[in-house]
């Protein structure tokens, strides 16, 4: 599932995406007709929209392969969000049939096939922001564990790091100013420790932070966390990942 993110401003994550799983022995399938997870009529409080949406998506990705998405927001609408505006709908059992073969990439790799070490390389320091959306699920310790030993690569923590970066969707339309001194908040945080790159699983959450740091003539390098997977792949990785698979 790419993402309508992805087709607008990140191509390059869903590239990432591509190579990365396809590196690692997987037969990757892009539906042409899909076109987005049902997110932001949900988020509006649009729930029969939303459901329209979902329903072409449930057609798009009928089967039963593993649908991998680079976006822990767009993923968990379908695991989490889509059931609940299916509670008392006829094809609920579809929605979480759907639901329950989606994975963030990251956690794909990492649970789905047993790979948690990367044994690419890459100096510098990284900064990695963890969006509200993956919360509770795999991908935080996924993305921590693999871009954790890619050797030269120095994880930093900052300060309150469960901060939400203040984007939320319909949440920085709706509440501008709050949203951004959130992310400005979240900026500061983050540049204290001087990373390299700020890295994320989320490409809102990426895109909120890289304006806000433009507009303030911040420099806040920023990529999604599967591109430097992409770039430190190397044959041992490849070797391993089929080894598991």
């Amino acid at each position: 599932m790419a993402t309508c993110l992805c087709d607008a401003f990140f191509d390059e994550a869903a590239k990432a995406s591509v190579e990365v799983l396809e590196g690692l022995g997987i037969e990757v399938v892009i539906p042409e007709a899909q076109t987005c997870c049902g997110q932001p009529a949900f988020n509006g409080g649009d729930w029969e929209a939303s459901r329209a949406v979902v329903r072409h998506t449930l057609e798009v990705f009928s089967g039963e392969d593993p649908i991998i998405v680079p976006s822990g927001s767009c993923a968990a609408m379908v695991f989490h969000g889509a059931p609940l505006a299916f509670e008392k709908e006829k094809d609920r059992a579809l929605v979480d049939q759907v639901g329950g073969r989606t994975w963030e990439v990251f956690d794909f790799i990492f649970r789905g096939l047993g790979i948690s070490t990367w044994t690419g390389s890459w100096p510098g320091k990284v900064a990695v922001h963890s969006s509200c959306h993956t919360r509770g699920t795999g991908t935080p310790e996924a993305i921590r564990s693999l871009l954790g030993s890619i050797e030269g690569l120095d994880l930093v923590d900052f300060a309150e790091p469960e901060q939400c970066c203040g984007f939320g969707g319909t949440f920085s339309v709706s509440f501008p100013n709050i949203s951004r001194n959130m992310g400005n908040l979240k900026i500061d945080n983050i540049l204290a420790t001087q990373p390299d790159l700020l890295v994320s699983g989320d490409m809102s959450c990426l895109m909120h932070l890289r304006g806000l740091a433009e507009k303030s003539d911040r420099a806040l390098p920023a990529r999604h966390a599967i591109e430097l997977l992409r770039d430190t792949m190397d044959a041992s990785i490849l070797s391993h990942g089929l080894a598991n698979h």
